[in-house]
């Protein structure tokens, strides 16, 4: 599927959901259900996958005044010991989880603001959406502290037409090529998103969300970016990675993060779909999912990184 049109992909995916949505109201029969079967093989079954999300580790950055998350091993709470292979067939983890700002998350707008919902408040609607990467990368190599602005989400429809309505912005910056340095996090200066930028592109262009490559959205005094989107009832998607490898038009996103109660954040898995012939990621055929593989080394708790590694 060289040269594919990617707009035209992107709206027939569309239309096929539609086109299901109507045939549910009018039969329950099973055969209507395979027309989004017919959009999976046509479509995702060749496509190129990448991977968005930072792993989460005790090594993780992290801003100091959550700290880092501590890993263990689970334990029965009658005996004291750790569950282990030999003794009890399996292992399990415990988490000790800073806080729900860790990683690659979504910010949900009772971050700032308890008025609006939480993290488990979140529609299920969120889950697949155009994907449109904005790329400042250049720029950043000038000015570190450099914000996407108004003219650079105009520049960026010149070349590729107008942000669809309800899609999700990514903004690149590269500044996640050295994660996961500890430097990140003592950063007081850094890539971000203006306040006009965040209001043009919900405001105008009604964008279901904007995501970053760093901690924040601004690197103003107040982080009045943050502050404008949380009051307002918008979610953001924070720390992900990857944004190089994403075609800047054309894909897709598919998100997916656990439904904490009350949660203000929540640590999210960010899948890019691409088009078949993209240069990135991997497609389904390429990789053996089930069974998944046995691995070469052996998966043991280390017990002076705090985590289970392979040895």
């Amino acid at each position: 599927m060289k040269n594919i049109n990617l707009q035209v992909m992107i709206i027939a995916v569309a239309a096929v959901f539609v086109l299901s949505s109507c045939s549910a109201l009018k039969t329950e029969q099973p055969k209507e259900a395979a027309d989004l079967w017919k959009a999976y093989d046509q479509y995702f079954r060749n496509a190129k996958y990448v991977d968005m999300s930072h792993t989460i580790s005790p090594q993780i950055p992290t801003w100091e005044g959550f700290g880092p998350p501590v890993f263990g091993p689970a334990m029965n709470p009658q005996t004291g010991k750790f569950y282990n292979y030999k003794d009890d067939g399996f292992e399990a983890t415990r988490y000790i989880l800073s806080c729900d700002q860790l990683g690659t998350h979504i910010d949900a707008p009772a971050h700032w603001a308890p008025e609006y919902p939480a993290i488990d408040e979140i529609p299920p609607t969120f889950a697949i959406r155009p994907l449109v990467v904005i790329s400042i990368a250049a720029k950043v190599v000038q000015n570190p502290n450099y914000h996407l602005k108004v003219e650079d989400i105009l520049e960026w429809e010149k070349k590729y037409g107008k942000i669809p309505e309800g899609s999700v912005v990514f903004v690149r910056s590269d500044w996640s090529q050295t994660w996961p340095s500890p430097a990140l996090a003592r950063q007081r200066y850094f890539p971000g998103v203006s306040l006009d930028a965040l209001k043009f592109l919900h405001l105008e262009r009604k964008i279901l969300m904007h995501g970053h490559e760093p901690f924040d959205t601004d690197s103003t005094p107040g982080y009045e970016g943050e502050y404008w989107l949380m009051h307002n009832g918008y979610t953001q998607a924070e720390v992900v990675m990857n944004l190089d490898k994403v075609p800047e038009k054309g894909a897709l996103v598919l998100i997916g993060f656990p439904k904490f109660q009350g949660g203000t954040g929540g640590f999210t898995r960010f899948i890019a779909v691409c088009p078949p012939d993209w240069r990135y990621g991997i497609s389904i055929d390429e990789v053996k999912e089930a069974p998944l593989p046995k691995m070469e080394k052996t998966l043991i708790w280390d017990f002076n990184l705090g985590v289970r590694v392979r040895k």
